[in-house]
């Protein structure tokens, strides 16, 4: 059965804000996730059991206990959560998946925010771009987080997740980053975190560690990124639509 199992039901959460952390282009939803869940010591909240999921047993590095794949973590005192997958979702989960979060996100009047990489050959400087549903759009303008700059599609399964948004008009946004195409991005997910989801959810994030451990987050992250080359389909992206495409 498709569900949300909650782990710590005595945590209690008023309005949070969720940060996915799909894998996807450049990693940067990944990197960007597992570096919240590190600096705030983040409490496995809930796991995701959603139909198409897979099913597979993931350890931890010094520690015996198994988890699954798709997992959520809270930090009560901030009032977040992070969403952390060790897994790509493939095309054909996106949707049952996408319900099954969003349904839950509704439960707990959590505000979504889905994070995706714009592949490109960046430079030292990666451009943030934002999106919305709902009323969620006067936060991207408080925050002078620009709309994209030209017509272009967000697929995977945070294309997904925002579509399920859109179709529902519930709040969410959707940050787009200009991230390398073919490995993981620490800079750029650093990008995304200084410069929309820091002050979107008035956290103060270190972020000088992601980029002085940029080649250890590279290597470690590399066999996942390839994975996510060799099975595009499955891999969260934005990219730039023609007229007449």
């Amino acid at each position: 059965m498709a569900q949300i199992s909650v782990h710590q039901p005595e945590v209690a959460l008023s309005e949070p804000t969720l940060v996915e952390g799909l894998p996807g282009v450049g990693l940067v939803g990944k990197i960007a996730a597992d570096h919240l869940i590190e600096t705030f010591d983040m409490m496995h909240y809930a796991t995701c059991h959603c139909e198409g999921l897979p099913e597979v047993a993931i350890y931890h590095e010094n520690e015996t206990a198994l988890t699954g794949p798709v997992r959520l973590y809270a930090d009560p005192g901030h009032d977040l959560l992070v969403l952390q997958s060790d897994v790509p979702v493939s095309p054909t989960a996106a949707e049952a998946f996408a319900g099954c979060l969003t349904g839950w996100i509704g439960e707990v009047d959590a505000l979504p925010i889905y994070l995706s990489g714009r592949p490109t050959d960046p430079d030292d400087e990666r451009a943030t771009y934002g999106v919305a549903t709902g009323e969620a759009a006067s936060l991207l303008s408080a925050h002078d987080i620009d709309p994209p700059d030209e017509r272009g599609s967000i697929s995977g399964p945070t294309g997904a997740l925002l579509y399920e948004a859109h179709r529902q008009d519930i709040d969410a946004l959707g940050l787009i980053v200009e991230a390398s195409a073919g490995f993981p991005d620490p800079a750029a997910a650093t990008a995304l975190i200084e410069t929309a989801i820091a002050p979107i959810t008035d956290l103060a994030v270190e972020t000088e560690s992601l980029l002085e451990r940029a080649e250890e987050i590279r290597a470690t992250r590399q066999q996942l990124a390839q994975r996510m080359q060799q099975s595009q389909e499955a891999s969260s992206k934005a990219e730039p639509v023609g007229m007449y495409q």
